[in-house]
C-alpha cells in the first residue's frame, strides 16, 4: 500500500511539474523576405508549405511590422524590445572586422531577450546571421547564449566562402571559426544545427530558447539545384532563383518542426516567425505594398508574420490590427512568467491577451520609425501614417483604412493632421540619442532611387523630344 501511495506521488509530481514547464521559445528570422512571398499572405508561385500550416496552427498578424527598414537596427529591436534609436543603433554597420573598442555593435549596457532568459534558467541558442556587431564584445556568446553557429556580419556566400580581407568574419562555432570545406549551403547548415540542437536539449529539464536567423532570402542569390528545381514554374529568373533560396528556408523550418513534434516539445514551443524588414529588389515582392527595404511604405516595414504556441494558442486565425516586432519581447517573458525588466523600459506590449482570446484587439498606440539620425522617419497612428521620404524629399500623409496601398499622398489636403503627427514624432525623438555610427546602408537606397528616376526619364525622354 505504502509503495502504491508513493508511485502515485511521484506520478503526480511529475505531471505538475510538466504541467509548470515554461514554454521553449523559438524566433525563426528570415533576411529581406517580402510580404507577399509566403503562401499564407498569398503567394502562389513560391511553395511554403511548412511556414503555412504553422500559419494554420497559430495566428497571423496582417499588419505585423519591424521596427526598421534595415536589417541590423531591425534585430537590435527585435532582442531589446526597445526602439533602437533610444540606444544609437539605428544604422547598419560596415561589414568589415572592428576592434574591441569599437562602438559599433549592439550598446553592451542595453539588456537582451537572452541574456534575461539565460538568468532564467534558460537554455540559450543563436544560429545564423548575428549583424549586431563583429567585435568579440558584442558576439552571442557574450550575450546571453549558451551557444552559437553563425557568422557576424551582414550579407554572405552562402556556400560559405570568404574573402581574403574578411577571413575573420567567416562562420563560427562558439567564436571559433568553422572550416569553410566543413560547410555545404548555410540554408542547409543553420536548419540542421536546428534539428541538432533540439534533439539534444529536448532531454533536457531546462526549457530552450533558440534564435535562428536565417540570412535567406538576402543576397547573394544562391540557391542549390535540389530547391530551384521546386520553382522551374517561375518564368522570371530572378523572381525563381529568389524562390528557390525561400523553399530552402521553408523545407529547412519544416525540418525543424517535425523535430519538435518528434521530441514531444512542440505543443509547448511558442514559435514566431517574420522578416527582419521588407522585400529588396533581388526578385522578392512585397506585393500588393508599396516600396520595399529601405523605404518606409509598408513594403519596407511590412512583414509576414505568425506566432504559434499549440498548448495554449487556438490556430486558424488572423489579427487584422497594428502589431510590432517590439512586442515579441514582453510576449515571451509573459507566456515564461518572468518579469519586465525595471532597468529597461519596454517599448512593446504583452500580445499573449490577443493570443489567447482574452482581449479582443490592443489598445491603440503610435508607432515610429527612423532612420540615418531623422533623414527620414514615419508615424503610424491609428489610420493615419506619415512618412517623411528622405530619398524623395518629400512628405506623405495616408489613410491607411481607405488606402492601404499608399497610392494617394492626401499631405496637402490635411495640413492639420500632417502637423500632428509631425508634433508627435518630435516629442518621441526626445527620448532618442543619436547613431553611434553612420549609416552605410543609406547609399545603396540613394542609388536604387536614382537608378529609378533614370529609368523613368528614359521611358519619357522619346515623348518629350516629338
Amino acid at each position: 500500500m505504502i509503495k502504491k501511495i508513493s508511485t502515485l506521488l511521484f506520478l503526480a509530481t511529475v505531471l505538475v511539474a510538466t504541467a509548470q514547464k515554461k514554454p521553449n521559445v523559438l524566433i525563426i528570422l528570415s533576411d529581406d523576405q517580402g510580404w507577399g512571398d509566403v503562401g499564407f499572405n498569398g503567394a502562389t508561385d513560391i511553395p511554403t508549405p511548412n511556414l503555412n500550416q504553422l500559419a494554420k496552427e497559430g495566428v497571423v498578424f496582417s499588419q505585423g511590422y519591424s521596427s526598421h527598414p534595415y536589417c541590423s537596427p531591425s534585430r537590435a529591436g527585435l532582442l531589446t524590445g526597445r526602439y533602437q534609436q533610444k540606444f544609437g543603433h539605428e544604422n547598419n554597420p560596415e561589414n568589415t572586422k572592428q576592434s574591441e573598442d569599437t562602438v559599433i555593435g549592439l550598446p553592451l549596457n542595453e539588456l537582451m531577450i537572452s541574456e534575461l532568459l539565460q538568468q532564467n534558467d534558460y537554455q540559450t541558442c543563436a544560429i545564423g546571421k548575428w549583424h549586431l556587431g563583429n567585435a568579440k564584445k558584442f558576439l552571442p556568446n557574450q550575450r546571453g547564449f549558451d551557444d552559437w553557429f553563425g557568422f557576424s556580419g551582414g550579407g554572405f556566400n552562402y556556400w560559405g566562402r570568404t574573402i581574403s580581407k574578411n577571413k575573420e568574419l567567416g562562420v563560427m562555432r562558439d567564436g571559433k571559426l568553422v572550416p569553410e570545406n566543413k560547410l555545404t549551403y548555410l540554408t542547409d547548415d543553420f536548419s540542421n544545427e536546428a534539428v541538432n540542437y533540439i534533439d539534444k536539449y529536448s532531454k533536457n529539464k531546462k526549457p530552450f530558447f533558440m534564435y535562428l536567423a536565417y540570412n535567406a532570402p538576402h543576397a547573394p542569390i544562391q540557391a542549390t539545384k535540389e530547391y530551384v528545381d521546386k520553382v522551374k514554374h517561375i518564368e522570371n529568373g530572378e523572381r525563381a532563383a529568389y524562390a528557390a533560396m525561400v523553399v530552402g528556408m521553408d523545407a529547412g523550418i519544416g525540418k525543424v518542426i517535425q523535430k519538435l513534434k518528434d521530441t514531444g516539445e512542440y505543443e509547448n514551443t511558442l514559435i514566431i516567425f517574420y522578416s527582419d524588414n521588407g522585400g529588396h529588389s533581388h526578385g522578392a515582392s512585397s506585393y500588393p505594398y508599396r516600396g520595399h527595404k529601405g523605404m518606409l511604405f509598408e513594403g519596407g516595414i511590412r512583414e509576414p508574420f505568425l506566432i504559434s504556441w499549440p498548448k495554449k494558442v487556438k490556430g486558424n486565425r488572423v489579427y487584422k490590427k497594428p502589431i510590432i516586432a517590439l512586442d515579441i519581447f514582453p510576449t515571451i517573458l509573459s507566456a515564461a512568467n518572468i518579469e519586465q525588466p525595471t532597468s529597461k523600459k519596454l517599448d512593446g506590449v504583452d500580445l499573449l491577451p490577443i493570443l489567447t482570446k482574452k482581449n479582443k484587439s490592443l489598445k491603440e498606440r503610435p508607432m515610429y520609425w527612423q532612420y540615418s539620425g531623422g533623414e527620414g522617419y514615419a508615424v503610424r497612428d491609428k489610420n493615419y501614417k506619415l512618412i517623411y521620404s528622405y530619398y524623395k524629399k518629400e512628405t506623405f500623409l495616408f489613410d491607411i483604412d481607405k488606402d492601404e496601398y499608399e497610392n494617394h499622398n492626401i499631405a496637402v489636403n490635411h495640413p492639420e493632421i500632417v502637423e500632428k503627427l509631425k508634433q508627435k514624432y518630435i516629442a518621441w525623438t526626445k527620448d532618442n540619442v543619436t547613431p553611434l555610427w553612420e549609416d552605410a546602408h543609406l547609399f545603396n537606397c540613394n542609388r536604387e532611387e536614382k537608378k529609378r528616376e533614370d529609368i523613368i526619364r528614359k521611358a519619357i525622354a522619346g515623348d518629350k523630344n516629338k
